[in-house]
């Protein structure tokens, strides 16, 4: 053979390549090509080793990780120079397969030498993900693992969006440092995505709760934690590592020595891996010493522990502060139902459900994140908003960009696959390199037609992105591409037709052997199916040729057995498995042939994974523009959904003032639950009425009201569509619900405890921009201690420009509207209905908010009375009722001088949000003035008063 290479013996005459024998039935020709040879020609240089072949000069890899030069053995040579052979995936060396270790793209060049007695994995600690050839060299001490195990994600291939696992596998891991001493409460945090290449740094101060650094760690859904040993020293763990450690039982826990932690280091290994189009991230955190330190025990984790090893310039390096988005904390989250159902995780009924009509596992994920985080920026929220009005006024626009959107696959994870470096040249590495070089060029492929869906945009936002796609770098990549991959080599699905796209997608004619061998997988193809199609005759069975990515080819038969001769399959027939009237199995002779197919397989994988990585290599400069196009795809795909939303439900356009007004507005998820429209409610909230106290029976509504208004406020925040005739939405910085749950009704201890850490921690963490919901407080106790409660916590948020509702059973707390202009009472209507008998009397729900507070005080007497208590009982108890009910309603009576301080309040704050917001001309906010003058003039009068004195 010419130039040493060693091949399988030929056999036969070359046929065409085809598998019109095959259970699909499609016919494909190796596919010809121009020009193929002088693209490999020529001599390609910068920082990967290459090696010389029979088509030109080639990479051994995108940036090849430095390995040692002793020698290689076995596998391809070409013109003298040794090719590094694939080893079979997880096995290890012999030989150190990296004598320049310390010459990783992660920064510190000595971290080898200086590092080499560093090692110091205390008894128990777990070195999942290690590579063996590595042990005494790894700078770590992990001193505790809790939860999963789990392999290291390299070598893997972006998936299609129907694949449900890219939605909801756990692939982040996260590094978590304190300040010490007087810095205690300042929190750093570092993350990558092991399927996105972007890590996202944070730093802020958080009180003793830590309800900040919980709620961010819900939000990324952690595989693993990365904490300082000295976080966890017996009998001296920090509060920080105590909760983190209670709040995340399933999550894989490590810790790792202090002097990981290392500002300089981070700022060192962010500067070397951040990608220039995102270079102004070091003005953000330059002095976010903390985030850095994380940041530095992160990336040298992921590099020695999870085997995942990034090209210089290469990551997405974002700060996110806190300030940029609205918090809700993880106990919120669960009780709105905003991404898991609290009955059933699987069940789709959230916020996340109804909104998710996303076409890619971007777009999903970018959906999930703002709704855990909602904007606080009213101008990018009307931006976003200006989209989907766009969306649903313009048809054709819709549905081209959704058309064209769904084709995309996951675009993050491909830039995940490209930028890593592989640490070892195997099957499965070549074959996911040549697999994502063909999704780069079909997701490139689709940028003319996004370009050609958003040419007539109006939107500023759409206008921008089609600006963004302008970049001349998409069009450099794909003409680059294509000069070595076939024209028409596509993204397929199913394993087989992929493995052909794998095979035949470099050009022929690049390289001669990659060509030879192709025909030999060609010709062991053509003699499987032509063996079956014997045994078929021989048997006089309907025998087709079958292929699945664990058995291969094999044979599958379509056959009731009383076909069968003597109700048996002839005894050459092996491994066979039934499946209803549908048999699978092989032969001796096929085994043996699989084998041969697989050995040809890993040759053309071999030579092809030479002239893909030589290309990459090629493109590496250039491919930091799919950054922008992941970004572009994804937020397009989550308008999109927002839109599609809006077509089901009659959705309006939200708008931001400083009230919270919404008319005839209806509870979301519930409408997707009932198949109908739920009953609609108005809710009115402003600086002058920003507290609200709601009354009303169990089971009136009062939760699912509650719960409404805080999903409108987070869609309306997300840039949604809000479900309501008219709404209007002040921007809220935190949103804090207590909802009262249905295992609440177990009035115990541990239920009394729960109630009052919720209400401790919003009272330590609202503000005036808070959106405050509690329903049913003080449950768990008696009623006078729960009353005080109540009134001391409404007391201290009165103090306080938060909007808050609180839904109450204790109508001794509707009588504080008397002391406060800023309370306003409201109740949930019930009507009576009386048998068909007309001996008993029912109450029949409305569902209908109402101005006051509840007329049905004695709900409970009620419901005795249609019990089997003694008429004697509930007598005196309704005596007793009433002598109480007389003596707190004569303490609480209004007198005049209250009435015009509520009065002259409440006049005020309408004339200052009038100054604020009146659109109207100067004859109408005359007679609007004239309006509120006479409304204050009656609201100062005293009950008793004429007419005359009014």
């Amino acid at each position: 053979m010419r130039g040493g290479l060693s091949l399988p013996p030929l056999s036969g005459a070359v046929s065409a390549v085809r598998e019109a024998a095959m259970s699909n039935g499609s016919s494909r020709t190796e596919p010809g090509g121009r020009g193929g040879a002088s693209a490999a020609s020529g001599s390609y240089t910068g920082r990967c080793s290459s090696v010389s072949g029979p088509g030109g000069h080639y990479t051994l890899g995108l940036l090849q990780t430095p390995r040692s030069t002793s020698g290689s053995t076995g596998g391809l040579s070409s013109g003298g120079a040794g090719l590094t052979p694939f080893r079979a995936a997880g096995s290890s060396s012999s030989k150190e397969p990296r004598s320049g270790r310390g010459e990783s793209y992660l920064g510190d060049k000595s971290s080898c030498a200086e590092n080499a007695s560093a090692v110091n994995f205390t008894d128990g600690c777990s070195a999942r993900g290690l590579n063996k050839t590595c042990v005494g060299k790894i700078p770590f001490s992990a001193s505790r693992s809790i939860g999963r195990s789990h392999a290291p994600l390299t070598g893997y291939s972006v998936t299609s969006s129907s694949t449900a696992s890219a939605h909801t596998a756990a692939s982040v891991i996260v590094a978590v440092v304190e300040g010490r001493g007087l810095a205690r409460g300042e929190v750093g945090m570092a993350s990558i995505d092991l399927k996105n290449p972007e890590v996202i740094l944070s730093q802020f101060a958080d009180n003793t709760t830590y309800a900040k650094v919980i709620t961010k760690l819900k939000i990324l859904t952690p595989l693993e934690i990365i904490m300082s040993n000295t976080s966890c020293e017996a009998g001296n763990a920090t509060k920080l590592f105590a909760l983190i450690t209670e709040h995340f039982k399933n999550v894989t826990f490590t810790t790792v020595q202090r002097k990981y932690f290392n500002e300089t280091k981070g700022l060192e290994y962010i500067e070397q891996l951040c990608a220039s189009e995102f270079s102004t991230v070091f003005m953000e955190i330059q002095s976010k010493y903390y985030c850095l330190a994380a940041a530095a025990a992160l990336l040298k984790y992921v590099e020695f522990i999870q085997n995942s090893v990034y090209a210089p310039k290469s990551l997405k390096v974002h700060f996110q502060g806190s300030e940029k988005t609205a918090m809700i904390d993880s106990s919120s989250a669960q009780n709105l139902e905003l991404v898991t159902n609290n009955r059933d995780s699987r069940n789709g009924h959230t916020l996340f459900g109804i909104l998710n009509y996303t076409k890619t596992p971007g777009g999903s994920r970018r959906l999930r994140s703002n709704i855990l985080e909602p904007l606080v920026d009213a101008e990018t929220i009307k931006t976003r908003l200006d989209c989907v009005q766009e969306f649903l006024q313009d048809e054709e626009l819709f549905f081209g960009l959704q058309a064209v959107i769904s084709k995309f696959l996951d675009t993050e994870q491909l830039l995940s696959v490209l930028v890593q470096i592989p640490k070892q040249d195997t099957v499965k590495t070549a074959e996911s390199k040549i697999t994502n070089i063909i999704y780069l060029k079909h997701t490139l492929e689709l940028v003319e037609p996004l370009k050609a869906a958003l040419r007539s945009c109006n939107t500023s936002l759409l206008k921008a992105y089609y600006s963004a796609l302008e970049d001349r770098r998409f069009g450099v990549i794909l003409e680059k591409i294509t000069t070595v991959i076939n024209d028409d080599t596509r993204y397929a699905k199913g394993c087989l037709s992929m493995r052909t796209q794998k095979c035949y997608a470099v050009k022929p004619n690049i390289n001669e052997f990659l060509d030879i061998a192709r025909r030999t997988y060609t010709e062991i193809v053509d003699d499987i199916a032509g063996m079956i199609t014997q045994l078929a005759e021989k048997y006089n069975l309907p025998l087709k040729t079958s292929f699945s990515s664990v058995r291969g080819f094999f044979i599958q038969m379509n056959a009731d057995c009383s076909t069968l001769p003597n109700g048996q399959l002839p005894s050459e027939f092996t491994k066979v498995t039934k499946t209803r009237n549908t048999y699978n199995f092989t032969t001796a002779d096929l085994i043996k042939m699989n084998e041969r197919c697989q050995e040809s397989l890993r040759e053309i994988y071999h030579m092809t994974y030479l002239i893909v990585c030589k290309l990459l290599n090629e493109i590496y400069e250039h491919i930091h523009c799919l950054y922008k196009l992941s970004d572009i795809v994804s937020m397009l795909d989550m308008l999109l959904s927002f839109a599609h939303a809006c077509t089901i439900s009659d959705y309006v356009r939200p708008e931001f003032t400083d009230t919270l007004a919404i008319k005839q507005g209806w509870h979301p998820i519930l409408e997707k639950i009932a198949m109908e429209k739920p009953v609609s409610n108005n809710v009115y909230l402003t600086e002058g009425s920003n507290f609200l106290i709601i009354t009303g029976p169990n089971m009136s509504g009062k939760s699912t009201y509650l719960k409404q208004i805080a999903l409108c406020q987070i869609m309306a925040q997300i840039g949604s569509y809000v479900p309501a005739e008219y709404c209007s939405f002040r921007i809220a910085e935190q949103i804090f619900t207590r909802i009262g749950m249905d295992d609440d009704i177990e009035t115990n201890a541990s239920t009394f405890m729960k109630e009052m850490k919720e209400i401790t921690y919003i009272i330590q963490n609202a503000n005036d921009k808070s959106l405050i919901i509690i329903d049913e407080l003080g449950r768990g106790t008696s009623a006078e201690e729960g009353i005080g409660i109540c009134y001391a916590a409404c007391e201290y948020l009165l103090h306080l420009k938060a909007f808050t509702l609180f839904a109450t059973h204790f109508l001794e707390l509707c009588h504080m509207d008397a002391l406060y202009p800023n309370v306003e009472n409201y109740h949930f209507e019930v009507q009576h209905v009386r048998s068909s008998s007309g001996k008993k009397e029912k109450i029949m729900y409305t569902y209908t908010l109402s101005k006051g507070y509840t007329e049905e005080k004695n709900y409970g007497l009620k419901a005795a009375e249609v019990s089997s208590l003694p008429p004697s009982i509930i007598s005196d108890a309704k005596a007793i009722t009433n002598h109480v009910a007389k003596q707190i309603l004569h303490r609480q009576k209004t007198t005049p001088e209250m009435m015009k301080h509520r009065a002259v309040y409440q006049l005020a704050m309408r004339l200052v949000q009038t100054a604020r917001n009146s659109r109207l001309d100067s004859d109408s906010l005359q007679i609007y003035l004239k309006g509120l003058k006479k409304k204050y003039t009656a609201s100062c009068a005293a009950p008793d008063w004429s007419e005359e004195q009014r």
